[in-house]
């Protein structure tokens, strides 16, 4: 349904909007190619405190700068910095009642997450990637909202000089982060805008390093395990003693990891729900595989399972290539599934604060197809409330089960808008998405949560 903003503000936030060329109609649309010089990083300083704002709005949805989508239409609370939004977020298409804002802007976002002091942690990195995102900063980035008036207030630099990290996580004691193979970690309190150590080598995941899916996601689960991705390549053989190249490996103490599942390609993201202790991966498959039985998926992280790469495209279904030669029978077959070139990048857990049909979904950021980027958008997947288990649902063939759209409108065909990424729940209950080839961060959020 087509929407139409009211003119509630200046006109020229409306017309504010990127310039971006549109992408390369390669599937491995790269950013930085690796070994070229990188911008130079921000300085690293602690910003001043900021000066009290009083922001008497109860709920998320009324603070200024938000655009809301109520039964009427599409409307934007006056005032904040709409002035200097660089794109104005009237594209997006929302369900009624929700709401969304613009936080703030980097280059090639790749990774979010939140402190538990508050602050977003953000990886900007600069090597190679399929997202495209350019003028990544080498660095994992903070951006706090000290006055609580919805937009970030600054960007700091917290870990410099690393062209290669997308992995964060923030543990009870630690902050676990990745440097191209490697995970390290420094001690870390609520509140520490600087790290208090230098970062200690917990794992060097060398087992196999792929020079474009290098990107190593990782999350820790309600068991204290800490689960890290490791991507393979296009185009490997098939190898029926299966060796794991992309995979899930566990933090164990071992100098490598201890392998927990294999058959992946490019295991993006890693997430684990809360109250379950359920981990789960997204894998991009084999490009270009459609018309075999590839699909991308969302797959839970068990001990010992088998995906299938570079042999099947899923149970029982062999890649063309290799149709005579492999068996694919005890190969796990996914419950979630989406049609190869929505490419799913990211994903989070709502932890129980948005009201039903949301409620405890899993949220997917869809990149959409290289070239065109159709079918970028935000998907929810539903979630067996009691068991934490994801209920089938598929983008194959149309959207079906368990699945739903919740934000559309990057695809118009403008190339202006970019293409969804990484998205986080910060504890209050909002999603935040960052788009790595317009470098904006937003947030969304349903009108009755409070601030």
């Amino acid at each position: 349904m087509s929407r139409h903003l009211r003119m509630l503000v200046p006109a020229a936030w409306l017309v504010a909007a990127c310039t971006s060329a549109p992408p390369s109609s390669s599937m491995e649309d790269g950013g930085i190619p690796e070994g070229s010089t990188p911008p130079p990083p921000l300085d690293v300083v602690q910003p001043p405190p900021p000066a009290d704002v009083v922001h008497p709005a109860t709920y998320f949805c009324d603070l200024p700068g938000s655009v809301r989508y109520d039964a009427t239409g599409v409307t934007l609370v006056p005032g904040g910095q709409g002035a200097t939004i660089p794109a104005s977020l009237s594209f997006l298409k929302l369900p009624t009642n929700f709401c969304v804002h613009h936080y703030g802007k980097l280059g090639n976002p790749r990774q979010l997450r939140f402190a538990p002091g508050g602050e977003l942690f953000v990886a900007s990195p600069t090597g190679v990637t399929t997202g495209g995102g350019a003028g990544g900063l080498a660095a994992i980035v903070y951006l706090p909202d000290d006055n609580r008036d919805g937009y970030a207030d600054s960007i700091s630099i917290f870990q410099p000089q690393l062209s290669q990290t997308q992995g964060l996580l923030f543990t009870a004691t630690h902050f676990y982060f990745q440097d191209n193979t490697k995970i390290l970690r420094i001690p870390y309190q609520p509140g520490d805008r600087f790290p208090r150590e230098k970062g200690e080598l917990v794992a060097d995941i060398n087992y196999h390093q792929s020079m474009l899916h290098w990107p190593k996601p990782l999350d820790q689960a309600d068991d204290g395990t800490i689960y890290v991705g490791n991507g393979g390549d296009q185009g490997e053989n098939c190898d029926m003693l299966r060796p794991t190249k992309g995979g899930i490996v566990k933090l164990d103490g071992s100098p490598g990891g201890l392998p927990v599942a294999k058959g992946f390609r490019n295991p993006i993201a890693v997430r684990c729900q809360r109250g379950h202790n359920r981990c789960f991966a997204v894998e991009l498959a084999k490009d270009y595989s459609a018309d075999e039985g590839g699909r991308e998926k969302l797959v839970p992280i068990r001990e010992g399972d088998d995906w299938g790469y570079p042999c099947c495209a899923t149970k029982d279904v062999p890649h063309v290539e290799v149709k005579t030669t492999a068996d694919c029978s005890k190969v796990v077959p996914e419950d979630v599934s989406f049609l190869i070139g929505d490419t799913p990048f990211g994903v989070d857990f709502e932890p129980g604060k948005w009201p039903l049909p949301y409620k405890g979904n899993a949220f997917v950021a869809l990149h959409g197809t290289a070239g065109p980027w159709l079918g970028a958008r935000l998907v929810s997947a539903a979630v067996n409330p009691e068991t934490g288990e994801l209920l089938p649902s598929t983008t194959l063939g149309g959207i079906a089960g368990g699945m739903r759209n919740f934000a559309t409108g990057w695809d118009d065909g403008t190339f202006m808008h970019g293409r969804p990424a990484a998205i986080t729940f910060a504890e209050d209950g909002r999603l935040f998405l960052a788009n790595d080839n317009t470098g904006d961060i937003i947030w969304m959020a349903p009108f009755e949560l409070e601030r």
